[in-house]
Parts: C-alpha cells; sequence; structure tokens
C-alpha cells in the first residue's frame, strides 16, 4: 500500500516535471518473474524507472543506501523502503552469494526484480563488462530479462547532487529475453552476460568498454590523484618574506 501511494503521489511530478518518453513498455510481461536489465548512469535511474513500469519492480538495492548519514542518507533510506527495495550487501564472495540468493527467492515468487548489471554506477557515461550474476539468476528461475536504456538520468542528477535538474527522462525497454543452460559454467554465464549488455548496448547508443566499471572508477580516482600531485609540483612556490624591524 505505501508502494503505491507514494507511486501514485511521484507520478503526477515525473510526468509534469520530468515529461518521460518511454518506447517498448510492452515489451514487460504482466506477471510471472522477470528481471529488467538497465545501463546505470545516476542515482535517480531506481527512481524513474518503477514510476513507468505497471507492476512493482524491487531493486537489489545496496546496503550503503540504508545507512547513509545526514539528511541525504536519509532521504535515500525512506524512498528506498518506501518503493519497496530491499538491502543486500554486494561487496564480494558468501555477501554477494547472498544478494543473489536473495533476488532468485524474490523470482521464486513471481515478482519483477530491477538489476544493473554493470554493478554500479557508469563514471564517465559509457557502458561497462556486466557482473555474470545476472545469468546464473536468469537460468535458475526462468525469469525474462528485459534490457533497459536509460537517457539523461546523468544530467538530471550528477552524482553527489541531491536537488535533481528538471529536463526530459526518457528510457526504452528492449523485448524479452530467455536463457537457459549450465549455471555452474562460467563460460555460459559471460556468454549470456555478454549478449544481455549487447543488447542494453544496442538500445542506448553507448560506447562499451571491456572493463569493469569499479575498476574504471579506480583507474580515474588514480588519475585524480596523479593530476593533484603533479598540479602541486608544478605550482609556483610562494616566498616567504620578513619584515625589517624599524
Amino acid at each position: 500500500m505505501v508502494y503505491q501511494a507514494l507511486k501514485s503521489f511521484l507520478i503526477p511530478i515525473l510526468t509534469l516535471l520530468f515529461r518521460p518518453k518511454v518506447t517498448g513498455l510492452r515489451n514487460v510481461p504482466q506477471s510471472g518473474p522477470v528481471i529488467i536489465a538497465s545501463n546505470h548512469l545516476s542515482f535517480s535511474d531506481s527512481i524513474f524507472m518503477p514510476l513507468v513500469v505497471p507492476r512493482k519492480v524491487t531493486f537489489l538495492a545496496k546496503s550503503e543506501y540504508f545507512t547513509s548519514p545526514g539528511i541525504k542518507g536519509f532521504i535515500k533510506k525512506i524512498t528506498f523502503l518506501a518503493l519497496g527495495q530491499v538491502p543486500v550487501d554486494r561487496s564480494g564472495g558468501r555477501r554477494s552469494e547472498a544478494a543473489l540468493l536473495t533476488g532468485l527467492e524474490l523470482l521464486a515468487d513471481g515478482a519483477c526484480i530491477g538489476i544493473y548489471p554493470e554493478g554500479t554506477r557508469s563514471p564517465d557515461g559509457r557502458l561497462y563488462k556486466g557482473r555474470t550474476g545476472i545469468a546464473r539468476m536468469a537460468i535458475e528461475s526462468g525469469a525474462a530479462i528485459v534490457p533497459v536504456a536509460m537517457f539523461n538520468t546523468a544530467e538530471i542528477q550528477p552524482t553527489g547532487q541531491v536537488v535533481p535538474n528538471v529536463r526530459r527522462v526518457e528510457m526504452v525497454f528492449g523485448e524479452a529475453m530467455y536463457f537457459d543452460g549450465d549455471s555452474s559454467d562460467l563460460k555460459v554465464l559471460r556468454q549470456i552476460t555478454d549478449e544481455i549488455m549487447n543488447k542494453i548496448q544496442e538500445l542506448s547508443g553507448q560506447e562499451y568498454v571491456e572493463m569493469y566499471a569499479s575498476e574504471a572508477k579506480l583507474l580515474l580516482l588514480k588519475e585524480k590523484r596523479e593530476a593533484m600531485k603533479e598540479a602541486k609540483k608544478s605550482a609556483p612556490v610562494k616566498k616567504r618574506t620578513t619584515k625589517k624591524k624599524p
């Protein structure tokens, strides 16, 4: 009830301010297990996309969204809880396995869940290599995979910005994809994941990078730090002046 109430409240705001242009929404099955696989450009992706889908979309959201400090963190927590999002720890190993099992449990109940195969937001607007967890979930649940391309959300709400900019948001939903195979075969999982990412790239027109987004973020951070060091080295040294006593 809270989800529907919040959705009913937000849809008029979304329609009035952000004038969503949505294509291919009929590709989302009306019932049964579904995984909506989207590119990830902004925090607001998780707000805009569920609002246009008739079914309830449950995201396996990073647990950090529910524990961030301050007013911004509180707003995130309340928003995600109201939208029915599930906090999961995706830091790797057994924790990532637990997150995957949570997704499989939801799909077994016929839920529609949202996943960002890149694992994190794109640091530069390009599309990065997908994580294979989505392929395993698709095989073991038999769920339909609906690829989605989000547009303009990075400009609407850049990383770190709380109040969004007002401009048009666009979403393109591709045709449902179905997969089977051996979910323990890493080659099969990679092949399926790449096929999903290729479809997202086809819909979004983004440049594809054969690297995980998390690795790209580390490289960009390293480059930024090195640039700052070089800037400090090349900055003119101010000479200290001493006043002569009269």
